[in-house]
């Protein structure tokens, strides 16, 4: 099933989301207005907002407070890329040059923090000070994620430990809070609130594992993502994590000198050691095992087409990665 199946409940929602989004980018700085264009003409899949949306039908929200939270959400998520591709120095998105390319580092970054915070602004719209602490502390855990990050670049000593901490951090912590935002607006009991947390904590790591396998077993006209880009940059995922923990010395040492020069020059040596060593299959089994996290975080959600929605999403990311 295609992703736009899936998210076929709340697809008249995400089109007002889309709409709130061009809406609140507007700005009396021509940059920012240019900046903005950029950002909504790039798309993507909207699935942070989706999750927003799902969560909160799921548990019984018949309000339009979701909309807000959901174009939130994708803010806080679009902010978090415009910094992202300059720390990475990343020249292309989603086929499309990065907002960085086009006008700059300093374009880029602040544009970023215009966007970043225009979602706190947002946030106090809602009227609601358990929205600001969740996503106060979201975006706390992002940033501590990010940093983190970038100290686990050119490491080749990064464990699985800390690698889990980073995703856990700059990914799951978004989906969470999203998934909590429906909630909230749903006005559910704590005991759903925490399940559907969970149920976005784990998707949100399965997310983050499957992204990481993809870049080195996509295919780049399918995913739009280049093979080997982790790699270039410096950044020990799973993969090479598992590769290096069981392969053969010379394997291991070869994958470190990659790591730490972001040797792009040697991935195919990298690949087969990937290849070889069962880090692909290692990589998907533990994503497999978040997802049926996921799936058992919900089964006291009431049955629904929201919450089958939210169970189709996460078979739909593990397919990702066949």
């Amino acid at each position: 099933m295609k992703l736009p199946d899936i998210l076929e409940p709340v697809a008249g929602e995400l089109k007002r989301v889309d709409a709130t989004i061009r809406e609140r980018l507007r700005s009396e700085v021509s940059l920012i207005n240019d900046i903005g264009a950029h950002i909504v003409s790039a798309g993507g899949k909207r699935l942070r907002p989706a999750l927003v949306l799902l969560s909160a039908r799921a548990l019984g929200c018949a309000t339009d407070e979701p909309v807000l939270h959901a174009a939130t959400i994708e803010f806080i998520h679009t902010a978090t890329l415009l910094h992202d591709d300059v720390v990475d120095e990343s020249a292309l998105r989603r086929g499309m040059k990065t907002a960085n390319a086009v006008w700059g580092n300093a374009g880029a970054v602040l544009a970023g923090d215009f966007v970043y915070s225009r979602s706190f602004q947002m946030m106090v719209d809602s009227g609601r000070m358990e929205v600001m602490r969740v996503m106060a502390d979201t975006t706390n855990a992002i940033a501590e994620g990010e940093v983190l990050q970038l100290l686990n670049c050119g490491d080749p000593d990064v464990d699985e430990a800390r690698y889990l901490r980073v995703i856990e951090l700059k990914t799951a912590r978004l989906f969470e809070g999203g998934c909590r935002l429906g909630a909230i607006a749903a006005e559910a009991s704590a005991s759903q609130q925490h399940a559907i947390a969970r149920y976005g904590h784990h998707l949100g790591i399965a997310f983050q594992l499957i992204d990481d396998l993809l870049d080195y077993t996509a295919d780049p006209a399918v995913s739009g993502k280049n093979l080997g880009t982790d790699l270039a940059e410096g950044k020990p995922t799973l993969p090479l994590i598992h590769a290096m923990k069981v392969g053969q010395p010379e394997q291991a040492e070869r994958i470190r000198q990659a790591i730490r020069d972001g040797r792009i020059d040697r991935l195919d040596e990298v690949l087969e050691a990937v290849e070889s060593t069962g880090a692909i299959p290692y990589t998907r089994a533990l994503a497999e095992r978040h997802s049926r996290d996921a799936v058992q975080a919900l089964s006291d959600i009431p049955d629904s087409r929201y919450k089958s929605a939210l169970l189709e999403l996460t078979r739909f990311n593990l397919m990702r990665g066949v």
